[in-house]
């Protein structure tokens, strides 16, 4: 464990942020901030910086409201509304995670990168305990550039210039059978079509490569037949799992949790019910695609060679491609 402490080097009043490493390969514990309190731009610099170097940020007692938890996380940028998850009426960029009794948690217990089904994925996530259980309900993240750095030369390579397709596939299942539910269904799958991002991608900050691929959204690998993708897939999504690439965070009443989406991935854990979880999120937009590490592979290295046809007449889907005009 070290201690790191955070200055800028300017003229201006420096800050006073205290970051310490409280893992290996991500997490850090924040100390010296207020964040009842506006932040000042000395202060950001630090966070924007640990932020991206140690991937998760915690800050423990923080009794923020509402207003204030917005406020921080405008600070790094504009705030998305989420399509699928529980918004506030008055605040649709702030989600409400209201698990109990009556409502068990849905869907988060799963490794993933928040909505990587977009072709702009939210840089990051802020996450506020307001009412959490002694025990259980804890979170787990995951280093996407410690589970590269893990991989041998010879997979690197292999995996350079790959691209996967993501899709909000378990939110589909929300529309219901009804006609209504087929249509509003309808109207989201054309607001958010499949997304093409590279498996293995740049931070903009850092330079650093990282996995960029995660069970929840990522559907197939371009190019690649199906059994060769589902079982790259599989090992990638496997890679989640390697203790050694984990943080697992445990929460109390004004904890506050700032991940980066894009080189992390994280599980909820469903250990908790019945017992009350309330918490209060909101995600930050990102402000480009993901950027790929290496050049587009050429599709012809990528398709497998089950037959012989040409990829151009193999692109004619054996005749029931849609004709033109129709």
């Amino acid at each position: 464990m070290s201690m790191v402490d955070e200055t800028v080097a300017t003229g201006k009043p420096q800050s006073t942020i205290r970051v310490e490493q409280v893992n290996s390969y991500l997490g850090a514990e924040v100390s010296g901030v207020d964040l009842t309190r506006p932040l000042s731009d000395a202060d950001l610099a630090v966070l924007q910086q640990a932020h991206a170097q140690y991937e998760v940020l915690v800050f423990r007692d923080q009794p923020l409201d509402a207003e204030q938890f917005m406020d921080f996380g405008r600070r790094f940028g504009r705030l998305s509304v989420h399509p699928f998850s529980p918004n506030d009426k008055a605040n649709p960029e702030l989600i409400l995670f209201r698990n109990d009794e009556n409502t068990p948690p849905w869907k988060t217990d799963c490794w993933h990168s928040d909505e990587t089904f977009r072709k702009v994925p939210p840089m990051g996530t802020m996450l506020h305990a307001l009412d959490v259980p002694k025990f259980g309900g804890d979170t787990m993240f995951v280093s996407m550039t410690a589970a590269w750095e893990g991989l041998s030369a010879r997979m690197q390579h292999f995996l350079s210039g790959l691209e996967a397709w993501h899709d909000f596939l378990p939110f589909k299942e929300v529309f219901g059978e009804t006609a209504e539910g087929r249509e509003k269904l309808l109207q989201y799958e054309r607001d958010y079509p499949p997304s093409l991002h590279p498996v293995v991608a740049k931070h903009p900050m850092t330079g650093k490569k990282l996995i960029f691929v995660n069970p929840q959204f990522t559907t197939a690998i371009k190019g690649m037949g199906d059994a060769e993708s589902r079982q790259l897939l599989d090992q990638l999504f496997d890679l989640a799992k390697v203790p050694e690439y984990q943080y697992r965070h445990h929460w109390y009443n004004g904890t506050l949790a700032f991940w980066d989406n894009r080189s992390t991935q994280h599980y909820a854990v469903h250990d908790y019910f019945p017992k009350r979880r309330f918490m209060q999120r909101v995600t930050i937009a990102g402000t480009q695609s993901p950027q790929a590490a290496f050049a587009p592979a050429d599709p012809e290295t990528v398709r497998d060679r089950k037959s012989r046809a040409p990829s151009d007449l193999l692109a004619l889907h054996g005749g029931h491609a849609p004709k033109r005009g129709t």
